[in-house]
C-alpha cells in the first residue's frame, strides 16, 4: 500500500525538474510557494494564497505539509465559489479554507498512511484513510506525494478540502440529537459563548442522555431561579481549547470552564468521561470540537446562587 503511495514521488520528479524542489532522495532549494507557482498547475492556489496574505507564511522557515489542490480541483467547486472566496470581504473565510490544507511540520507519505487524522493549521482535523490502494484526505484523493521543498513538503490532491463553517451550536443543531442541550444553552445564555471565536471542546449529552435524568429534572433546571445551577452544569461539559479524542484520553484531568475537572478513562474497552460513555468523537465545528456522551455529567457540588463559578471565556 505504501509502495503505491510512494510511487507518486516519481511523478513529483517531473514537476520539480529545473524548479529547485526535490523528492525524498534529493535536497530541496525552493520554498513551498515558489515550488507550487513554478509547477504551473497551482495557479488558483497561488492566487488564493496571495489574496489571503499567506504567501509570506508559507515561504518562512517553519516547516509545513501542504495538501495542494490543483487548478482542476478548484474548478470542481460550484460555479462562483472561487470568485466569492477571493473577495476582500471574505478574506477570513478564505484563510480558514486554505489553512485547512496545511499541517504543521514535514509529514511525508510514509507517515501520512499511518495516520487516521491530522490537525491542520486551521485548528480542525482532516480525516485520512487508505482504501483500494489510494490515500484520501477527507474526500480528496492524493495523486502525487513527497514534493519536497526547502521549508516542507507538498502532496497533491484532486479536490479542494472544505472545513466546517458551523459553530458548535449550529453543528449540534444539524445532528438533530441535541435539542435539550440547545434549549438549556439558550436558557442560560451560553449559546453566544459556544458560538464565539475562542475554541472550545464540548462533551455533548444527547437528548437520550438528558432523558435518563430523574423525571422533572430538566423542567426544574429551566426555571429562572435555577439559571446559575443549570449554567454550572453545562459549563462542566465544556473545556477551553480544541481537544481531540487522542488528547482527551492521554490527559489525567480535563479542566472545564466550570472550574472543576473531568476524568477520562477506559472501561470494558470503551472510553468514558466521568463514567459517561463516549459514543462519538471529534466532530469538527468552526470554533471547536464536539464529543458525544451518553449521560449528563453533574459537577461534584453545583454552586449555590452567589457562589463563584469560573468564567466561560477563560
Amino acid at each position: 500500500m505504501i509502495q503505491r503511495l510512494m510511487a507518486g514521488a516519481a511523478v513529483a520528479v517531473v514537476l520539480c525538474v529545473g524548479q529547485g524542489c526535490a523528492t525524498a532522495q534529493g535536497k530541496a532549494t525552493k520554498d513551498i510557494v515558489t515550488t507550487a507557482v513554478e509547477a504551473g498547475s497551482f495557479k488558483t492556489l497561488a492566487a488564493a494564497l496571495q489574496a489571503a496574505g499567506l504567501v509570506e507564511t508559507l515561504q518562512g522557515k517553519e516547516p509545513f505539509s501542504v495538501f495542494a489542490p490543483t487548478d482542476e480541483a478548484f474548478q470542481k467547486l460550484p460555479g462562483g465559489t472561487i470568485e466569492t472566496l477571493l473577495k476582500p470581504e471574505n478574506k477570513q473565510r478564505l484563510i480558514a479554507v486554505l489553512t485547512y490544507h496545511v499541517v504543521p511540520g514535514q509529514v511525508r507519505a510514509a507517515e501520512v498512511v499511518k495516520l487516521k487524522a491530522a490537525t491542520t493549521v486551521n485548528g480542525q482535523r482532516v480525516d485520512i484513510k487508505v482504501n483500494g490502494g489510494k490515500v484520501y484526505v477527507d474526500q480528496a484523493s492524493v495523486v502525487t506525494t513527497d514534493i519536497l521543498c526547502s521549508n516542507g513538503v507538498i502532496h497533491v490532491i484532486d479536490q479542494v478540502l472544505l472545513p466546517s463553517t458551523d459553530s458548535i451550536p449550529e453543528t449540534a443543531n444539524k445532528t438533530g440529537i441535541f435539542k435539550t442541550l440547545l434549549v438549556t444553552a439558550n436558557a442560560t445564555g451560553l449559546v453566544d459563548v459556544l458560538s464565539g471565536d475562542k475554541p472550545l471542546t464540548m462533551f455533548a449529552p444527547t437528548d437520550d442522555a438528558f432523558a435518563k435524568l430523574p423525571a422533572g429534572t430538566v423542567d426544574n433546571l429551566l426555571r429562572p431561579e435555577n439559571k446559575e445551577k443549570l449554567a454550572a452544569i453545562l459549563k462542566f461539559h465544556v473545556m477551553p481549547g480544541r481537544v481531540f479524542s487522542n488528547e482527551v484520553l492521554s490527559k489525567t484531568e480535563l479542566k472545564t470552564v466550570h472550574g472543576g475537572n473531568l476524568t477520562a478513562a477506559m472501561k470494558n474497552g470503551a472510553a468514558t468521561i466521568n463514567g459517561a460513555g463516549l459514543t462519538a468523537t471529534d466532530i469538527d465545528a468552526s470554533n471547536g470540537v464536539i464529543h458525544v456522551i451518553e449521560s449528563v455529567i453533574l459537577p461534584p457540588a453545583v454552586p449555590a446562587k452567589g457562589a463563584h463559578v469560573a468564567p466561560v471565556t477563560s
